[in-house]
């Protein structure tokens, strides 16, 4: 069965082929047929592109082996790749802004009615790009690839609203030739807003905050169900890669000697791996219960 390091690397490379196309039919198209926000487009599948090989580097990185550099891994790639991710965004979203305003103030001519055939098919290549790759960041559990995946749903809102756009300055005639100008602006605004909606759990994956209470309660449950765990306490859990790291501190009989203390700690690392397969490495801490 293929590892989540290699579905989401797949994934990354498929959207790295579809991505150099699309910009290369965008731009033709565009320029072509008097279309800036077709342009803008192209811009922001270029932006793609680059998205794509950063998921593709940070991934492989992530899927590494712990060794004496990093011996705690190289987890931490992974959300640091989708903070990459992120910020290309914003900075597609800022250069698009800039280009669609100076577009606007410079009169030009109304776009070519072929442009919207063009945007159908990359609405449509876009859309299911996008419901693969996020299908596979959320079976895998990947900040990065979920970043990736919003990379392609964000082309395909642009594209959305080129559509519209040009479809306004066909109808309207003379004097709506920027009618494509302001699509862009506005799909600007929505792919800003999705880079700082996927900014904040890299953030929170580099900074290791505590996932939601339920994974917490799930390990509990399943540590406490071990025969001879009398107590359990400081559950910490960070997310690290594609999986989680569990540190907690377990108490038990004060008399126990210490072999069988060490059998209990791997039984009860036993119990919460299988109860929770996310957890990826258990650390635990022995201790004598106390009332």
């Amino acid at each position: 069965m293929p590892s989540p390091a290699s579905k989401g690397i797949q994934t990354a490379q498929i959207g790295l082929l579809v991505n150099t196309v699309l910009a290369v039919v965008k731009l033709v198209a565009g320029l072509a047929g008097n279309a800036y926000v077709l342009v803008a487009d192209a811009v922001e599948s270029s932006a793609d592109v680059f998205s794509s090989l950063v998921v593709w580097r940070g991934l492989h990185l992530a899927s590494r082996e712990a060794d004496e550099r990093y011996p705690f891994g190289y987890g931490k790639a992974e959300p640091l790749a989708a903070a990459v991710v992120s910020v290309m965004l914003l900075g597609a979203a800022l250069g698009i802004s800039l280009e669609a305003i100076r577009e606007i103030r410079t009169p030009h001519h109304t776009p070519a009615p072929f442009t919207l055939a063009v945007l159908i098919g990359v609405i449509i290549v876009k859309e299911i790009l996008y419901r693969r790759v996020f299908n596979v960041a959320t079976e895998v559990s990947s900040t990065a690839v979920k970043a990736d995946a919003w990379h392609h749903r964000s082309d395909a809102i642009t594209s959305l609203a080129a559509f519209v756009g040009i479809t306004i300055a066909l109808l309207g005639g003379p004097g709506w030739e920027s009618a494509d100008d302001w699509a862009a602006l506005l799909a600007a605004g929505v792919i800003a807003f999705n880079a700082i909606r996927l900014v904040r759990p890299a953030i929170d994956d580099l900074m290791d905050r505590s996932p939601g209470a339920g994974l917490l309660e799930r390990v509990g449950a399943a540590a406490m169900a071990t025969p001879d765990v009398r107590a359990i306490e400081k559950v910490r859990l960070r997310k690290v890669g594609f999986g989680y790291h569990l540190d907690l501190h377990v108490q038990t009989e004060p008399g126990m000697t210490l072999h069988n203390a060490h059998v209990l700690s791997g039984r009860v690392k036993a119990a919460i791996r299988a109860a929770v397969p996310e957890i990826t490495a258990v650390l635990i801490h022995m201790e004598p219960y106390e009332l």
